[in-house]
């Protein structure tokens, strides 16, 4: 089932995209499953769960943390993470270029904003995320690389809106794309789930994160 999932929604992509299964909850065999399909790229928003699986499963996947990280967990998925699709504050950020520089790593980050009605979603405004990259700390830090955005939508099913908040963030990366101390390396809009992945790649995604379409719905 797995399988089939992952090669019907490859071929819904274009070429540009990476998808990253979404992996949380879902039991290492799932992973092996997907893996042995050929996916290589999986995403997991707790530290805890990401560090009890890495250890048991291919050294060449990909892990990308996609949920809220509080800086003093940084240090427990530094020496292997991917992509860090959560940074949402100067202070983090000079976490992960503290223990990135610990392991001898540049860790590839994506900054998130808030582009959602619900208040509980965390992440970033244009003028924050500016700060960010305009802090004079910013320009000495060595072992992180800002690759791009990241952006959840509201959970409705008003599709209007939904393509206006992807828009609304494909506007922010291309201002900030321009930035100097970042375009080199800044290529990533990292939006879209499951639900409303085609929306996004309408509006600008080149990375979706999805899960129930590849491995089931989730069971509490």
């Amino acid at each position: 089932m797995i399988k089939d999932n992952l090669l019907k929604i490859k071929e819904s992509l274009p070429n540009d995209v990476r998808l990253i299964a979404v992996s949380k909850t879902k039991p290492i065999s799932l992973i092996k499953e997907a893996y042995g399909a050929g996916q290589l790229d999986f995403g997991e928003n707790k530290v805890q769960e990401l560090i009890n699986k890495q250890p048991e499963l291919s050294s060449d996947i990909r892990w990308h943390m996609i949920g809220h990280l509080q800086s003093n967990k940084v240090k427990y998925i530094a020496p292997f993470i991917h992509m860090i699709h959560g940074v949402d504050s100067f202070k983090l950020l000079n976490e992960i270029n503290k223990q990135g520089k610990k392991h001898d790593r540049i860790i590839n980050c994506l900054l998130q904003f808030h582009i959602a009605q619900e208040s509980t979603k965390f992440g970033l405004d244009y003028e924050s995320a500016k700060e960010i990259i305009e802090n004079e700390l910013f320009i000495e830090f060595k072992n992180v690389c800002i690759c791009g955005v990241m952006g959840m939508a509201t959970f409705t099913h008003q599709e209007e809106q939904v393509l206006s908040e992807f828009e609304y963030l494909h506007k922010i990366f291309i201002k900030l794309a321009k930035h100097p101390s970042i375009s080199n390396s800044f290529k990533t809009v990292s939006m879209g789930m499951s639900n409303d992945y085609k929306l996004a790649i309408n509006k600008g995604s080149n990375m979706v994160r999805i899960g129930s379409k590849i491995f089931g719905e989730r069971i509490n």
